[in-house]
């Protein structure tokens, strides 16, 4: 956290301000860049786009206490947030060349194209910053369709612009990668900085892609509701699968 911090840092745009916090509740917040991913929670490190999916699971899983959540990731705020809060927390990580349901350095590797966790396993399933880096995304939301309950709930982030339908920027043909776009890389706290493809930017069908795969209830969820994080904005999507 302190090198990424480090790394954000510009002493131009330096700042501090009072705000609310999810995980914390009042606390102080930390600007280290003019932009979205510059701003943080001085006290639990719970940065903007983290803090929008814990607000949204919050306010759609009052009971989290005593629900099964599938995390995609082994890292973060997020997974910080629901180890302690969960009742039952199972998650995993994606490796290059590994088989799904592998063990890699303690880590259960999974694919969401292709889970291995059997029909209606988890009451809520979560991710943040992966469905823009998955080739199907169709596929992994109709995977994560099937392993949820009826009634589950998905919780997840993507870099979003409303202001445009999704662009496609990669696809896999036969096996074979196809750039429909000039490639765009982005951070992976396993790969390293600049190391992962981008194979979509999400835009205002991103609801209807869920729609597609199942879900009711596709919803955006703003965070903050006000002002309080520097005016600064993300969205956390929800949907259910169906009773």
């Amino acid at each position: 956290m302190l090198l990424n911090g480090l790394r954000l840092l510009d002493l131009r745009e330096f700042a501090l301000g009072r705000g609310r916090c999810p995980v914390c509740g009042p606390t102080l917040l930390v600007k280290l860049r003019n932009r979205p991913a510059g701003v943080h929670c001085l006290r639990c490190r719970t940065g903007l786009t983290s803090a929008a999916l814990i607000a949204a699971v919050k306010r759609a899983v009052p009971a989290l206490a005593s629900r099964h959540v599938y995390e995609l990731s082994s890292h973060g705020a997020v997974f910080r947030y629901l180890r302690r809060h969960a009742g039952r927390l199972t998650y995993s990580e994606y490796f290059d060349g590994a088989a799904p349901g592998e063990t890699i350095h303690g880590l259960r590797c999974e694919d969401v194209q292709a889970l291995t966790w059997g029909d209606a396993s988890f009451d809520v399933c979560t991710s943040t910053e992966v469905f823009e880096h998955v080739p199907d995304d169709l596929q992994g939301f109709r995977e994560l369709w099937r392993v949820l309950k009826p009634g589950g709930l998905l919780a997840f982030t993507v870099p979003l612009n409303l202001d445009q339908p999704t662009r496609e920027r990669a696809r896999l043909a036969g096996g074979k990668l196809e750039h429909l776009l000039p490639p765009e890389y982005h951070d992976d706290h396993l790969r390293g900085a600049g190391k992962v493809l981008a194979f979509r930017n999400y835009g205002s069908d991103i609801l209807e892609r869920l729609r597609q795969a199942g879900f009711e209830d596709a919803a955006l969820r703003r965070f903050p509701s006000h002002d309080g994080w520097f005016s600064y904005v993300s969205h956390a999507i929800t949907a259910r699968k169906p009773f």
